[in-house]
């Protein structure tokens, strides 16, 4: 996570929308849709998220992984949420979150394997946290479903009968063929992201039925490749900030990372799912 995520705050803010989203934004669907601006497109993701958990104002919500606080920020000042709390595993990303002084919003730096929280939610969004939950060797193994199953459980555990899991998650779909596709979509996995691995879709749907109906699945592949599109435009348009604040490698290293995922979208190696989830 620390690799992932803690490089710098003021480094994603220059290539990130206005409130620091790191996941899918939605460019065809929400309250602004149609859109080309990647601002708005982020908020109709969050919007999506948030009908997809049925969350209400008078609500106790859990954002599980929480980034920067861009969800957090959306159901407390946005949807007027009553109560969310966050968990994330990047110290960078809590002091984000704190920066941001956020009412009615707290956060914890926490496995969520050791999460126990004393009051029960009535609502959970987790945006793109599951693929951390297993790495590559544990997928290889075979032991992934068996740990998204046990996320699904302490979800269950966690909330009240009657709540929504309001989930999305990067799907591994084709495995590429071309050398150099080979090489880029390792550089993904083992270089920016190590320790996680993208799920498929038919894991999510096998691990989470003991606990969890699923009520809707929508997959955005092509959302997804103009959301990095708009990232590495961005992350090119700072490019010599960048090499003079951070260096030459963690330029190079992200920017070869953003192109990869254009091209991996683009040719569904991988892709997106979004769920929405009812407590069994």
């Amino acid at each position: 996570i620390a690799v992932s995520y803690n490089v710098s705050n003021d480094f994603f803010r220059l290539w990130l929308d206005e409130r620091m989203n790191y996941t899918c934004a939605v460019f065809d669907a929400g309250p602004h849709a149609p859109t080309d601006s990647l601002e708005l497109a982020q908020m109709n993701k969050l919007a999506i998220i948030h009908d997809y958990a049925h969350v209400q104002p008078d609500m106790r919500v859990l954002d599980l992984g929480c980034g920067w606080g861009a969800n957090l920020q959306y159901l407390a000042i946005d949807r007027g949420v009553r109560e969310v709390h966050g968990i994330t595993l990047s110290l960078s990303q809590h002091e984000e979150i704190t920066r941001r002084g956020l009412p009615r919003v707290s956060a914890s730096v926490c496995d969520y394997r050791d999460y126990a929280p004393a009051v029960k939610f009535d609502a959970i969004t987790s945006i793109c946290m599951l693929e951390h939950t297993a790495t590559p060797a544990q997928v290889r193994a075979g032991e992934n479903i068996g740990i998204y199953r046990d996320y699904f459980r302490r979800c269950h555990a966690w909330t009240r009968p009657g709540a929504y899991l309001a989930l999305q998650t990067i799907l591994r779909n084709v495995v590429p063929r071309e050398r150099k596709d080979i090489e880029d979509m390792a550089h993904i996995t083992y270089t920016m992201f190590p320790g996680g691995f993208a799920v498929r879709l038919s894991e999510v749907i096998e691990a989470v039925n003991r606990y969890w109906e699923v009520m809707e699945v929508k997959t955005r592949r092509i959302d997804y490749m103009r959301t990095t599109a708009h990232w590495v435009k961005r992350l090119r348009a700072h490019e010599s900030n960048v090499r003079r604040w951070y260096g030459d490698k963690v330029y190079q290293d992200f920017e070869r990372y953003l192109a990869a995922c254009v091209t991996a979208f683009d040719k569904n190696y991988v892709s997106l799912a979004q769920y929405s989830l009812r407590r069994l």
